[in-house]
This record gives C-alpha cells, sequence and structure tokens, in this order.
C-alpha cells in the first residue's frame, strides 16, 4: 500500500490509526469460522432434508455484510460510534418487542424477526450496543456527578435483560448480567453495592432455577448427568477424545454425523475432533489475543468513555467464548450460545462485527491524547 504518514487522506489517516493486529485476528476469526462451517455443517443440513450446503452458504452471505460493518465502523470516531451505538440499541430493543408479538417461535422462544429471506435475532446487535450505552451513562457520571447515570445505566440493564428474560433467552441474560456486573466493578461501586448486586443476582438464579423447568433440567443434568438425556455433551466429550492432538482430518470426524448443534452450540467439538487439541489451542489463543489486545488498549486511554466501552466490548467477547468452549467439555451448564465468528448464525456474525467495529473506532490512535490509567479515579473517591 502506497501510503505515507505524511498524507493527510481519509485512507491513510485511517490506516497509521487503527489497530491493524486487532482487526487482522478479527478477520482470521472470521475465516476460520467459514472453513469450519464447511467442516461441521453438511452432514446437520442434510439430516433435516435441506441442501447439503445451505448452511456454509449462509455463512457467506452473512461474512460479506459482516465485514463490511467492521470496516466501515472502523473508519468512526469515538462520537460517532457512540452515536451509533445509541441508535441500534433502542433499535434492537423495539426489533425485540416486536419480535415477542410477530416474530416466530422456534423451539418455545420467540427471539427472531423476518424481514422477507432473512432472519434477523435482535439480541446479537442489542449487546455491543447495550454495552455503548451503559459506557456513556457511566463516563458521563464521573466528568458529572450531578448526573444520575449509574441510576440510568441500571435502568437500561433492567430493560434490556427484562426483554430476553420474555422472549426467553436465559443464557443471553446470564452474559450481559455478568459483563454489566463487571463493567461497573471497573467504573467503580462500593463493595456495599457489589455485595447487593450479587445477592440480587443470586436470588435470580435461584427464582429461574426453581420457576423455569427447562432451566432446572439442564442444570440438573450437569450436576447429574445420571438423571437425564446428556446426548450432546457426552457426544462433544467423545468427539475431543477421537481428535487427540492431530484429529481425525477434516471430514473424518463422527461427531458432526449426529450432533443436531453441530454448527452451531458445538463446533468446538468439531473442531477437536477433526483438528485435534492443537487446532483448539490456538483458536483459544486467538480469542485471548483479541481479549487482552482490547483490554490492554483500554487501561492506556484517557477518555473514561472509550475505555469502558472498550472494556465491556471485550468481555461480552470474551465471557460468550469462555461460555461456548465451556459447555462443549461439559464445564459448565449448556446455554445454546454460540462461539464468536466460528458458529454458524448470520446474526451473531454481524452482532460481533459490530461490536469489533466499535472497539476498532474507539482504539483509534488520536494525536494529542495522553495515556491514562487513572480514567475512574472521581468513581472511586
Amino acid at each position: 500500500m502506497l501510503l505515507g504518514r505524511s498524507d493527510r487522506g481519509l485512507l491513510a489517516q485511517w490506516w497509521f490509526t487503527v489497530d491493524r493486529g486487532l482487526m487482522s485476528a478479527v478477520l482470521l476469526l472470521m475465516a476460520s469460522g467459514v472453513l469450519i462451517s464447511m467442516a461441521a455443517s453438511p452432514p446437520v443440513a442434510e439430516r433435516i432434508g435441506i441442501d447439503t450446503f445451505h448452511f456454509f452458504r449462509s455463512q457467506l452471505f452473512y461474512l460479506v455484510p459482516a465485514v463490511c460493518v467492521l470496516v466501515t465502523l472502523s473508519f468512526f470516531t469515538p462520537r460517532l460510534a457512540r452515536r451509533t451505538g445509541l441508535l441500534v440499541f433502542f433499535g434492537s430493543l423495539a426489533l425485540m418487542v416486536a419480535a415477542l408479538f410477530f416474530g416466530p417461535e422456534i423451539k418455545g422462544a420467540h427471539r427472531w424477526i423476518n424481514f422477507g429471506p432473512i432472519n434477523l435475532q435482535p439480541s446479537e446487535l442489542a449487546k455491543p450496543s447495550f454495552v455503548i450505552v451503559a459506557a456513556w451513562f457511566l463516563s458521563e457520571n464521573t466528568k458529572r456527578p450531578e448526573l444520575p447515570g449509574q441510576w440510568i445505566a441500571g435502568l437500561m440493564a433492567i430493560i434490556f435483560v427484562g426483554l430476553l428474560i420474555m422472549q426467553p433467552d436465559f443464557g443471553q441474560t446470564a452474559l450481559v448480567i455478568l459483563t454489566f456486573g463487571s463493567m461497573l466493578l471497573i467504573y467503580g461501586i462500593s463493595w456495599i453495592t457489589v455485595v447487593g448486586l450479587g445477592g440480587l443476582a443470586a436470588a435470580g438464579v435461584l427464582a429461574t432455577y426453581a420457576l423455569v423447568p427447562h432451566v432446572k433440567s439442564r442444570v440438573d443434568r450437569f450436576l447429574s448427568p445420571d438423571k437425564g438425556d446428556t446426548f450432546q455433551v457426552d457426544t462433544a466429550i467423545q468427539a475431543f477424545n477421537n481428535g487427540g492432538l492431530m484429529g481425525t482430518g477434516p471430514g473424518g470426524g463422527e461427531a458432526k454425523l449426529v450432533l443436531p448443534d453441530a454448527h452451531t452450540d458445538f463446533t468446538f467439538a468439531v473442531v477437536g475432533e477433526e483438528f485435534g487439541l492443537i487446532a483448539c489451542l490456538l483458536l483459544m489463543a486467538l480469542f485471548a489475543f483479541v481479549v487482552l489486545r482490547i483490554l490492554v488498549r483500554a487501561k492506556t486511554e484517557a477518555d473514561p468513555f472509550p475505555a469502558l466501552a472498550m472494556s465491556g466490548l471485550a468481555l461480552v467477547f470474551g465471557f460468550q467464548a469462555i461460555i461456548n468452549m465451556g459447555v462443549n467439555v461439559a464445564l459448565l451448564p449448556a446455554k445454546g450460545m454460540t462461539l464468536p465468528f466460528i458458529s454458524y448464525g448470520g446474526s451473531s456474525l454481524i452482532g460481533m462485527a459490530f461490536a469489533m467495529g466499535l472497539v476498532l473506532a474507539l482504539g483509534r490512535r488520536r494525536p494529542g491524547v495522553q495515556s491514562s490509567i487513572s480514567a475512574f479515579t472521581p468513581a472511586f473517591a
């Protein structure tokens, strides 16, 4: 690329200020997802009686807008990224409400809404945009203590979580609560508030276990596998055992032939069987690189808004990856959550591209901005 640091064009300014290492890692994850979809999805498609490469072609179809979203957002200024996050969040909430009344019921849940041939899950876009909204109100509270930023951010969290519960989607609910709780800790709330919120979260978990039969069933099967059907988890564990260090080779796995969710929730098991432990470790290292790269950049940010927003986006990305992989190796109860950029799912792919695009926008180097690790000092006072 014939660009010099003396160039003042938009492309040159973007090229020398964007985190190219982070962008490369994200694009590598996207490319890996397409290749893994090619390996994992054909048997699932054949089993349910649709075209063999339906899921693969669909993943390719959504990859194009996902890359466009990632790159386009990376050109944004922090102010434009914040405004975009606000608009997308409230738009996503409206679509979540619409999905409750007009969306199709799939496996007992109303999480999707159809736009012709496109099936959208609004909560996937609401997750990263909620982080932007929460970070904005919390950071404004550090600049203007008279503004009830904590209360407004908490209200937005309650509305979002309430809609997720109504769908219902308890996996996403847990992810959002975990992410928002972590953001509050980074922001600097008092220990009394920490204990109070922790108690409320624990009470919510117990109430969900007691009142929601399918959640109780999943937890019981996790704690006592002999009490119910653990076919998918058992098959996933066997897939890792079959794969060993180097794997059985592309196309040589057996788990995808019988796993109903081999292309979504249990894609990591297919990776373990066909590409082996080394491939799993490399994939985990790539996820860790993305999260740590963002957190390191956030730590050096002087402005509390991008610092908190980047931290929250890194956490929602990292927590989702940990939950998916934890379910695959039987360390967590089954939650029905995709592996970012790897599992099949157009809404998930575009939602995570939106999140990483916002990170790239907020993390661009800005001349004249001094690094600081005390951005949240007012919150601790």
